[in-house]
């Protein structure tokens, strides 16, 4: 595909061909029942078909769709092996890039976003894209001043593409929801559509790239590169080098890929407390392993279109309630939750029901190191999506205030991303070091 298709229609009748060929499969593996397979295998078929399609129109189509596929793709750890292992590529694809626009195309934008002689800005641009993603691709270029910077350029009609992708994804949600277990995608959608605005303005994305950049500067294991210049449309940023973060989780060492996972807790704990911003795009595609100037390799974060504003860093009752559950107090736990409203004050619960089901979850800041893995996440979606399951009839009466349901995701599909790099994390000493209230007498 060599342009972003900006017609509704045209995107619409793309997007239609999933749920029509979900419904296809569906009636296929009815046939192969009748036929004698058995339906466990049936039903593994069906999976891996429609996961299949899922991605690729996902893919091809960038916009909202795309971002939608880059959400869900963090999340591809809860999936059971057989399933998820035929796709893997196609998962890590939407993480790193998408079909180009044409050179020509991009000419067009940076003639009239930075104007007619928008050349003279730079020594040198590079007309192949680096990386094109959801809503924009980016270009390596040197700026005038002989500086490797990175020219993210915004697709033509994006915002019109991702308001009509999440209206027509939104429609057929249920459908999607069973290629995630213990997933509601539906929430997932409303979030993106509310944050279609912040996701297109580039000069909210500069500042809070500015802040992260000026509060991480000199930092040994986190780099946040500096914007150069902003336009409407256009954003010019200082180039890191580095090894994209999917890379580490197809073919990293195990010492890479347990400092990426360290690294990248730390990232997710310190940021709201030394920035006030929480980055809410936790994908491996906005992540580099960089080399450091000490030897060890520092974590480069990109892409800072979707931030959480926490101007006091990560709400306090997170950490109290955490440090709560591990001490087993499960009368403190549920006032706690019923305070910050994730129990309605029409709904009563057991308080030790609550402590059972929030314990597996809390695992790796139980003990000083914690491997996570496919297997560990599989497990946990297993146990919340059983209808049969304790914990998944409990989880149906909890509530999600809506001022932590960002909060919510990142730290959910961090978790996925940490799973797909099977990586050993000290998760406690972050969690004791950034997270408000967690230490006792905090």
């Amino acid at each position: 595909m060599s342009d972003l298709p900006r017609k509704a229609v045209a995107r619409t009748v793309k997007l239609a061909t999933l749920p029509l060929g979900i419904a296809g499969r569906a009636t296929w593996g009815l046939g192969k029942r009748i036929g004698g397979k058995s339906a466990e295998f049936v039903a593994q078929e069906l999976q891996q078909r429609t996961a299949e399609q899922l991605f690729k129109v996902l893919g091809e189509l960038k916009g909202g769709a795309m971002k939608f596929g880059q959400a869900l793709s963090v999340f591809e750890s809860a999936l059971p092996e057989e399933v998820a292992g035929p796709y893997r590529a196609a998962l890590t694809k939407l993480q790193e890039a998408a079909p180009p626009l044409p050179a020509g195309t991009v000419h067009q934008v940076l003639a009239e976003r930075l104007g007619e002689d928008w050349r003279e800005l730079f020594v040198s641009f590079e007309d192949k894209p680096a990386a094109a993603a959801s809503i924009g691709q980016v270009h390596r270029a040197v700026w005038h001043d002989g500086r490797q910077v990175a020219v993210k350029v915004q697709y033509p009609g994006a915002g019109e593409a991702l308001l009509s992708d999440l209206k027509q994804l939104g429609r057929f949600a249920g459908l999607l929801g069973p290629l995630i277990p213990g997933m509601d995608v539906k929430p997932l959608i409303r979030e993106l559509r509310d944050r279609v605005a912040e996701e297109l303005d580039y000069e909210l994305e500069a500042e809070a790239q500015r802040i992260h950049a000026e509060a991480f500067e000199g930092d040994p294991d986190v780099l946040v590169p500096d914007v150069v210049h902003q336009g409407d449309q256009v954003l010019v940023t200082e180039w890191v080098e580095g090894v994209p973060l999917s890379e580490v989780i197809s073919g990293g060492t195990e010492e890479e890929r347990d400092r990426a996972g360290q690294l990248l807790a730390r990232f997710l704990f310190s940021g709201p407390a030394r920035t006030g911003l929480l980055h809410a795009d936790p994908h491996p595609g906005n992540f580099r392993l960089v080399p450091g100037p000490d030897g060890h390799a520092r974590l480069g974060v990109l892409d800072f279109g979707t931030v959480d504003r926490l101007p006091g860093g990560l709400p306090r009752s997170i950490g109290v309630s955490l440090r709560m559950t591990l001490q087993g107090d499960a009368e403190a736990v549920y006032e706690q939750l019923c305070a910050e409203g994730f129990v309605k004050e029409t709904i009563e619960l057991d308080p030790d029901a609550v402590l059972d089901y929030l314990r597996p979850i809390i695992e790796p800041a139980v003990v000083e190191q914690f491997t996570f893995t496919r297997g560990w996440m599989r497990g946990q979606a297993a146990r919340l999506a059983d209808p049969r399951s304790p914990a998944h009839r409990l989880g149906k009466q909890l509530n999600l205030p809506p001022s932590y349901l960002l909060i919510h995701r990142v730290t959910l599909s961090t978790i996925g991303v940490l799973c797909q790099l099977g990586a050993t994390v000290r998760l406690r000493d972050e969690l004791e070091a950034w997270l408000p209230g967690f230490t006792a007498g905090d």
